[in-house]
């Protein structure tokens, strides 16, 4: 018997009907993050979402992604959120603390909130690789946050069932060992 059918796993659909989402794309590097909207909406929309289940926030840059993350998951409007934002790697190091701020910041977003909050802000070391990622030779990173996106909304509506016991029983296990 093979490890994955002795154990019981969990995962998201990647179904989108029903689902509602949120998008924050930063403008600035918009030749980068225009690509990667569309992408998203590509696959969103192939997976079953509508027009009026996406909701698109405009920021200035991926530095103010977090917070308008945060806002929009908080606002109960969208279950997943997608970040998208390009930071090219310059001279100085504002590069380095952009990127690690914009990621601890949407990681932030999420665990406060509890709504997914998909990371799709590309931190590259030239425009070059930005195009690649953004749907020239590495695919499009925005439609592998959307498909991730609609698995993460998936899987937290399956978690948070009433009749999920996955998640209950080794909590209520190790409750009844310790009595």
């Amino acid at each position: 018997m093979s490890e994955s059918s002795k154990s019981r796993g969990v995962r998201g659909a990647i179904a989108a009907g029903g689902l509602r989402f949120g998008i924050v794309v930063a403008r600035f590097n918009d030749f980068i993050t225009e690509r990667l909207l569309a992408g998203t909406l590509d696959a969103l929309r192939a997976a079953g979402a509508g027009d009026a289940t996406i909701e698109i926030v405009r920021v200035p840059g991926s530095f103010e992604i977090p917070l308008a993350a945060k806002k929009l998951a908080e606002a109960g409007r969208a279950d997943a959120v997608i970040a998208i934002g390009c930071v090219l790697r310059g001279d100085t190091a504002h590069f380095d603390h952009v990127a690690s701020e914009v990621a601890r910041g949407v990681q932030l977003a999420q665990m406060d909130t509890g709504i997914p909050v998909i990371f799709c802000v590309l931190t590259c070391d030239t425009l070059e690789q930005a195009i690649d990622r953004a749907g020239l030779k590495s695919g499009n990173k925005g439609q592998e946050a959307a498909l991730a996106a609609i698995e993460m909304a998936n899987l937290s509506r399956t978690l948070r069932s009433a009749g999920h016991a996955t998640v209950a029983a080794p909590a209520a296990r190790r409750r009844k060992r310790r009595s």
